[in-house]
């Protein structure tokens, strides 16, 4: 009782911020990890959850029934919802997918940037764990446990100073990640003249064709990770 206790209170604790080298190398490693082919393979994963988190949190946000949501192991997932067909909250529950990622990193980077490295460790923790209730299928099990695995063991077992880096670490992953999906979303939808997107079916919801969306997608994930590179960076 008086672990959870002293967990409980750590998580609204103060942290010293890490040396900008920390901070560099979490970034480099990051970028690596978007960049190198072979990693993205795996990492994409991680993306995929957020991606689909993002879709979840915004149909309940907008009054929508949650039905589930399932994880694919070519990186693909699929949130349904009930609801309308149409109208904002069906709008907003579409375009969540592509920039949730990039939001969820900037508002690490911002609760980064005023010290509180735990929170968002366990901010990451509670977002998986409402998500593993909505999972489906087999795969997107494991791919929740897996990585709720990887983050309760930092979070509970690491020293303050491997949380930190882990922290940014993490955070750097989802904001410089962000844009390369929508960017490869743009690549499949000219290669293949998919209709089944997430673009592609907010062009059926709105007046505005599937490449503007994609393009709004771009403009708020760059614009997430400028922002947040400036609060990780900031140098007080």
């Amino acid at each position: 009782m008086e672990s959870l206790t002293d967990a409980w209170h750590n998580v609204f604790a103060h942290q010293a911020r890490p040396d900008t080298s920390v901070i560099l190398v979490t970034a480099a490693v990051a970028a690596a990890a978007v960049l190198y082919l072979p990693s993205w393979r795996i990492a994409r994963h991680v993306v995929t959850i957020a991606h689909e988190a993002a879709h979840g949190i915004a149909a309940v946000a907008c009054g929508r029934r949650l039905s589930g949501i399932r994880l694919h192991s070519d990186t693909s997932g699929v949130t349904v919802s009930s609801g309308k067909r149409t109208g904002p909250g069906m709008v907003l529950t579409a375009a969540a997918g592509y920039i949730g990622p990039a939001l969820i990193g900037l508002g690490a980077a911002l609760t980064l940037s005023a010290g509180y490295a735990l929170a968002v460790l366990w901010g990451v923790l509670v977002l998986l764990a409402l998500l593993l209730i909505q999972i489906r299928n087999w795969f997107g099990l494991w791919s929740v446990l897996a990585s709720a695995g990887v983050v309760f063991a930092v979070t509970w077992w690491a020293p303050e100073s491997v949380q930190s880096g882990f922290a940014y670490l993490v955070t750097w992953f989802l904001l410089v990640s962000a844009p390369r999906p929508v960017i490869e979303l743009q690549l499949e939808r000219r290669r293949r003249r998919t209709t089944t997107s997430d673009a592609d079916q907010l062009a059926r919801l709105t007046v505005l064709p599937a490449v503007v969306w994609v393009g709004v997608f771009i403009l708020v994930t760059l614009g997430a990770l400028v922002g947040g590179a400036i609060a990780l960076l900031q140098t007080s």
